[in-house]
């Protein structure tokens, strides 16, 4: 059977921590932006971690 092949879409947007969780930007920070508070796009720009219940889908898109 052939090797999976990593979409190159998720290889671009996630990256793995010195731990092993995946990590990847916050949604919601890239336009209609005058109505989000200070405190709110601030936050949106920092990296998160990803859910639970989507650690499986992302792997299976990295071909892990």
């Amino acid at each position: 059977m052939p090797k999976m092949k990593t979409k190159a879409a998720a290889k671009k947007r996630f990256a793995f921590t010195g731990t092993g969780k995946i990590k990847s930007r916050h949604a919601y920070h890239s336009h209609i932006l005058t109505k989000k508070t200070n405190k709110r796009k601030r936050n949106l720009g920092y990296m998160t971690t990803v859910n639970k219940a989507n650690v499986a889908t992302v792997k299976t898109m990295l071909g892990i």
